[in-house]
């Protein structure tokens, strides 16, 4: 097989990376020794720092966190960090404004996903809209942060710009649901000019037919383009007579038509497995909403929250990773077409 290239990456020197231990299982995808990099009670008055999202920024990193308070509600903090493991956590949640500078503050947010577009750093979260719904923000400068219309109606979660423009629009994935933790779940991509009007809705990918996630299945973190096509880490959710279980997965989309599935790994990569991610305030949670992807090696370092508690990482080569879900892809009915 040809060497996977990385496009319009960047190179990551102090990515965070160990190499795959001998004893690792077949997947691709290995646990840092050092998780998790987030335990209980992180900073005063936040019980815990999980499904948060980062990007290579200046010599370091740079990243938008889920905190929930001791009240339990969840806010949005951001966070500078050298080596993408130890963090300084912003005092204070993010004061969004809107664009004529007033103030335009969510009653909470939660599951950010961060990702820089030319040049705007762009945050987009679930937040209450009479119910579960997306919310968008800007900044340019981590100073003054602009929130932007909502999206969609709800209910709708997980929602994850693409790195770029596809097509000249704003390409956004989400995962339109109702409103609860019911097996409702499927990921449809949107596109838009302008961040306000949104429309040529498309869904990618159905749940699937294997036990891990024939329940429902979400976004997980940016897309990261490659020559094989866009690599998207999603979650996979299966039920049990214990509760939900969520675990880590893998496909391949279309650069010119994301709603085309082109490969997707019949298996997880990443299930929960260590006791900081089968204990804690969600028990059996993997839960991915970052990939940091060093243009020049291929190593891939994915951040994902453990058991709704912690912030854990895990490790993947961009070519070991493809050829895996190349070689052991099962796509649903649906998946390889355009879903209109």
């Amino acid at each position: 097989m040809k060497k996977v290239e990385i496009l319009n990456g960047v190179s990551i020197k102090n990515l965070p990376w160990e190499d795959k231990p001998a004893n690792a299982h077949h997947l691709p995808l290995w646990r840092f020794s050092g998780n998790p990099v987030t335990g209980w009670n992180p900073m005063p008055g936040v019980a815990r720092i999980y499904n948060s999202s980062l990007l290579p920024y200046e010599d370091g990193f740079v990243g938008a966190f889920r905190c929930d308070y001791l009240d339990g509600n969840p806010h949005l903090h951001y966070g500078f960090s050298k080596d993408g493991i130890n963090w300084d956590f912003s005092k204070e949640d993010i004061k969004w404004v809107d664009e004529s500078g007033k103030p335009y503050m969510p009653d909470f947010c939660y599951d950010p996903r961060l990702v820089k577009i030319e040049d705007t750093y762009y945050f987009v979260w679930c937040t209450d809209f009479s119910g579960a719904a997306l919310g968008i923000g800007s900044t340019k400068d981590f100073k003054t942060f602009i929130r932007h219309e909502n999206p969609f109606l709800p209910n709708n979660r997980n929602g994850i710009l693409f790195p770029r423009k596809i097509n000249g629009k704003f390409t956004l994935l989400s995962r339109p649901c109702d409103d609860g933790h019911s097996n409702h779940g499927e990921i449809f991509v949107s596109e838009s000019p302008d961040l306000t009007y949104w429309g040529r809705h498309r869904k990618v990918m159905s749940k699937g037919t294997a036990w891990w996630q024939d329940a429902k299945i979400g976004g997980g973190s940016v897309p990261i383009e490659t020559s094989e096509g866009w690599l998207m880490f999603y979650h996979g959710v299966g039920v049990t007579c214990s509760g939900l279980i969520y675990s880590i997965g893998a496909a391949l989309l279309d650069l010119d038509e994301p709603s085309k599935v082109l490969y997707r790994a019949d298996t997880y990569l990443l299930t929960p497995e260590l006791p900081y991610e089968s204990t804690g305030y969600v028990p059996n949670v993997c839960f991915p909403c970052a990939a940091l992807a060093d243009k020049e090696t291929g190593r891939i370092a994915v951040y994902y929250g453990a058991a709704d508690t912690h912030t854990a990482i895990a490790f993947c080569q961009v070519d070991e990773l493809v050829a895996h879900i190349k070689a052991n892809s099962l796509l649903e009915e649906g998946d390889d077409t355009p879903g209109r």
